[in-house]
């Protein structure tokens, strides 16, 4: 049987290049796992000098369970809130020639136009004036903050995505324009809208800087519990802490992904 030399050296650059993509994937997390077991681990040892499942309980054992509810309860109310603004926001600016629209625009964009920390650092100023800091509404408006950008985004192009014309059919045959919205548009529009619901939730449940600055120290979410434990050099605990948060992260990913349609993407330069 004759070996074609050229389809063997393909096959092996191809598993060489997906072996690299893994070792980049999977490598820094394979030191998350191997810290989560490991319960003595000492300088100048390769691998943990005892392993077991100690920290593991002990984690489960704590408050993380709290704040994973809590950071689930945060992420929930922020997304909601945040489609009944941004659904008919983003319809008005698909459909109708607003005034000043690409400065509306913009202007959900400039938080994200400068770093984090004095942004968040200014608005804690002006929550922690209205009794709203270390407050779970508190958290949940700096959320906003972040969470309204991608989701005015979005779900402007969602609809600019989805054909005027069979609205205006339906208009034409009578339906007021609020009913094609209702029986047309929106229907159109759900899988962008779950699409934007999961960036926003993954986007809330993540959130850090805004979380610690505001909710500091009563409202503890996942990323400040692990932010906590790594302060206090507790590597285990933060490790099991960091895998536990990207199990959620890494299913919003996939499910993004299926509702995430190309032509969502395709309409962000024309808006």
């Amino acid at each position: 049987m004759k070996v074609d030399p050229g389809a063997m050296g393909r096959a092996t650059v191809k598993i060489a290049f997906l072996a690299l993509v893994l070792f980049i994937i999977f490598g820094p997390l394979s030191s998350l796992a191997i810290w989560s077991v490991a319960e003595k681990w000492y300088w100048p040892y390769a691998l943990p000098q005892q392993v077991g499942l100690f920290y593991w309980g002990r984690v489960l054992g704590s408050d993380l369970m709290r704040s994973l509810q809590l950071g689930f309860f945060i992420a929930t109310v922020v997304t909601m809130l945040t489609l009944l603004c941004t659904v008919p926001v983003g319809y008005a600016l698909a459909r109708f020639d607003v005034l000043f629209k690409s400065v509306i625009m913009m202007l959900f964009l400039l938080p994200q136009a400068f770093p984090q920390l004095p942004v968040f650092a200014n608005a804690a100023v002006l929550l922690y004036k209205f009794d709203l800091g270390a407050t779970i509404p508190g958290v949940v408006l700096i959320h906003m903050v972040g969470s309204l950008v991608y989701a005015v985004w979005i779900m402007t192009a969602v609809f600019k995505s989805i054909p005027v014309e069979m609205e205006e059919a339906a208009i034409n045959l009578g339906a007021s324009r609020i009913r094609a919205f209702l029986s047309i548009a929106l229907p159109l529009a759900v899988p962008g809208i779950v699409a934007s619901s999961l960036l926003v939730f993954l986007y809330s449940l993540d959130e850090f800087t805004g979380t610690l600055l505001i909710g500091a120290p009563f409202v503890v979410t996942l990323p400040v519990f692990m932010y906590n434990a790594s302060m206090g050099y507790e590597l285990q605990v933060a490790s099991i802490t960091a895998l536990l948060l990207m199990i959620p992260g890494m299913v919003l990913l996939v499910l993004l992904e299926r509702y995430l349609k190309a032509e969502y993407l395709s309409m962000f330069g024309r808006i």
